[in-house]
């Protein structure tokens, strides 16, 4: 119904401007940063493969395994930078003003994840890689104790990291989040009582696996801080900050080769290679004519990253070889990361365009 035009003033009233709410600008350049981080990801699990298929060791295949690591290395900056987006929309960029707003995100996370599992089960049954039967996987799977595929841990960390990041934006906004809290103290103690009932019935009982670690929190927290701060705040020249992220990117692939594959997300050097990458790109002008598809792309990198998977698993499996020469293998894993990124935001883009975006992601 068209609103009720109001009465005219009269000449001699005064009057006063109406009051103008702030508009919050869309970020692009964290729009740029979820994509970049997206395909970095693909690249990070297609070099996983190549560098698992010659069993971790230079020695069984030299030319797969340094093209794998390479792969590997590149990519390790973008788990941290997911979680610090994350942290950023909780905290500064869409804040749940109710514990219904925050339900709601929580929701359009693990009806996917739901989805996917159940998916992914199945398509471990019928390729006859799942280490026992659905029956007993599938309440495993609902524990975060067994994932059906090896990406979903971020999933069943992230969840956490947000309702309690949420808890605290919704404490500070003067509200009573009861039952959120009441949610964080059963993912707190399930663990351990878990563990305390295995040893009372004398049974192993499935590990509780919702939780997250404080590297993450961190991530999220600090990561928030530096996507809030104004444009410029990391200096007028961006040249340093790639240098950092090349820097921090060759030290990652020196550790996994010398010290330890691979190399975990709490490092300072994945750390450092991190901060290169979103200094680099903080407040950097996505011009005009790219925002719709650019916009399009980010909206669809959620569902892409639960099917990703399941193509490059399809794809390695046919291509990846341990014989590879230096050339050829480099050349795979661009060719197997191109092919996963296009397949899987040409499928996410097409069932968001059917409105199965709420179900698949």
């Amino acid at each position: 119904m068209p609103p009720t035009p109001s009465a005219p003033a009269p000449a001699s009233a005064p009057t006063t401007p109406e009051a103008v709410l702030p508009v919050r600008e869309h970020r692009y350049d964290i729009d740029l940063i979820r994509l970049l981080c997206s395909v970095a990801v693909i690249g990070l699990h297609t070099g996983s493969a190549f560098v698992n298929a010659v069993g971790r060791t230079a020695a069984q295949g030299p030319g797969a395994y340094w093209a794998g690591l390479t792969a590997d290395s590149l990519g390790r900056f973008a788990v941290p930078l997911f979680f610090a987006i994350a942290g950023w929309v909780v905290l500064v960029g869409a804040p749940p003003k109710e514990g219904a707003r925050l339900r709601r995100r929580v929701v359009r996370i693990v009806v996917p994840l739901a989805v996917w599992t159940a998916l992914y089960l199945v398509w471990g049954a019928l390729r006859d890689t799942n280490d026992d039967p659905v029956r007993r996987l599938a309440p495993e799977a609902l524990l975060a104790s067994v994932r059906p595929a090896y990406h979903l841990w971020y999933l069943y960390a992230y969840l956490p990291v947000v309702l309690v990041l949420g808890l605290v934006v919704l404490v500070r906004a003067g509200k009573r989040p009861w039952g959120l809290g009441a949610v964080l103290v059963v993912l707190t103690a399930a663990p351990t009582l878990l563990g305390d009932l295995g040893e009372v019935f004398g049974r192993e009982l499935p590990r509780f696996g919702w939780t997250f670690a404080p590297y993450q929190l961190i991530y999220a927290v600090l990561g928030a801080l530096l996507l809030a701060a104004p444009a410029g705040a990391f200096g007028r020249r961006r040249w340093p900050w790639p240098l950092l992220a090349a820097a921090g990117a060759a030290g990652v692939i020196a550790y996994q080769y010398e010290v330890h594959y691979a190399i975990p997300y709490a490092h300072v050097l994945v750390a450092l290679s991190s901060l290169g990458v979103l200094a680099s790109l903080h407040g950097v002008r996505v011009p005009e004519r790219m925002r719709p598809a650019l916009t399009r792309l980010s909206e669809a990198s959620f569902g892409a990253y639960l099917v990703h998977v399941l193509v490059l698993g399809a794809l390695t499996d046919a291509f990846v070889r341990t014989d590879l020469g230096g050339p050829a293998a480099g050349a795979l894993v661009v060719g197997i990361t191109a092919a996963t990124t296009a397949l899987s935001f040409g499928a996410a883009l097409l069932w968001g365009r059917a409105g199965a975006s709420r179900v698949l992601g």
